[in-house]
């Protein structure tokens, strides 16, 4: 099987009582003067899931089982709902598109990937979102809501949102966004550890997974 990523959606109702977070890797080296040094190992940060703690029922089970056997345990990636991480919006559940800045027009260019700012000042974090929901993708210029389909498309395979060749950005335009979007995921491990035990006396089983570089893989 050649497939990389398949792009179905881990069972939503585990995903939802999953564990887990972010992860960076930094070096840290302590000098003779008690003084540190710190260097940042990895542009951006990295996230893992103990999606076992999300298990509820047998039919979550039968479900887990079920996607690790299509997509062959650690082979494919796929996509996951970060219960804690998943709206272009810093808070609440509401989206606009002004929500995060994806660029500058400059009478031009047409094509903007989308990104997630997290912070604000002269350097916020802006981490690539490549896994957009289709159809929740909303895009403006300098505040005007654009339509999808007639003024811009946005490939939800990449994240790249295009505005169609009529309705480019002028220079100095600010191109906004606001999305739903998922976690390209893969399982880490080649075993699922299953009971019926894990749900009848309360153990929950383990069920690791890592978030993937998709952009690392297409470069190499």
């Amino acid at each position: 099987m050649t497939v990389e990523f398949i792009d179905e959606r881990f069972p939503l109702s585990v995903a939802f009582g999953a564990s887990g977070g972010p992860e960076r890797r930094t070096d840290v080296v302590t000098l003779g003067s008690g003084a540190e040094t710190r260097n940042a190992r990895w542009a951006h940060s990295r996230r893992r899931y103990d999606a076992g703690t999300g298990v509820r029922s047998l039919a979550d089970l039968q479900a887990v089982a079920a996607f690790f056997e299509r997509v062959r345990g650690r082979l494919c990636g796929f996509r996951f709902r970060d219960p804690f991480d998943h709206l272009s919006a810093a808070t609440g559940p509401a989206l606009a598109p002004t929500d995060c800045v994806i660029g500058t027009g400059d009478g031009v260019a047409g094509s903007f990937p989308l990104v997630k700012t997290y912070g604000a000042g002269p350097e916020p974090y802006r981490r690539p979102i490549l896994k957009p929901v289709a159809g929740t993708v909303r895009v403006a210029i300098d505040g005007s809501e654009l339509t999808e389909g007639a003024e811009f498309t946005c490939d939800t395979a990449t994240g790249l949102v295009t505005i169609l060749p009529a309705h480019l950005p002028p220079p100095g335009a600010v191109v906004t966004a606001g999305f739903r979007f998922d976690v390209p995921v893969r399982f880490d491990t080649d075993r699922l550890d299953m009971s019926l035990t894990h749900v009848e006396a309360g153990r929950v089983p383990t069920i690791p997974l890592v978030e993937i570089d998709l952009t690392a893989e297409e470069a190499g």
